[in-house]
């Protein structure tokens, strides 16, 4: 293999790990590349987290999942 086939590859290796990295936010429906996931699907945009997060946590410790009523780790520990 040629250092330009090598370097093509490797590229596209990239591409793909950061096309599929990206999440859609439930709230404001945009994409970024993180958003706060619960393991049933969920996902939130850190902007949308903190503007709800009056209702989404009590202790600022974890948070829930509005869809699944499940636990999360808010990621402060």
């Amino acid at each position: 293999m040629t250092d330009d086939t090598q370097a093509s590859q490797r590229q596209k290796r990239r591409d793909k790990r950061i096309r599929n990295s990206r999440r859609q936010c439930h709230c404001c429906k945009q994409t970024f590349m993180f958003c706060w996931r619960c393991r049933c699907g969920f996902s939130i945009c850190q902007t949308c987290m903190h503007e709800n997060a009056w209702g989404m946590t009590c202790n600022g410790i974890t948070w829930t999942c509005p869809d699944c009523g499940d636990q999360n780790g808010y990621g402060n520990q």
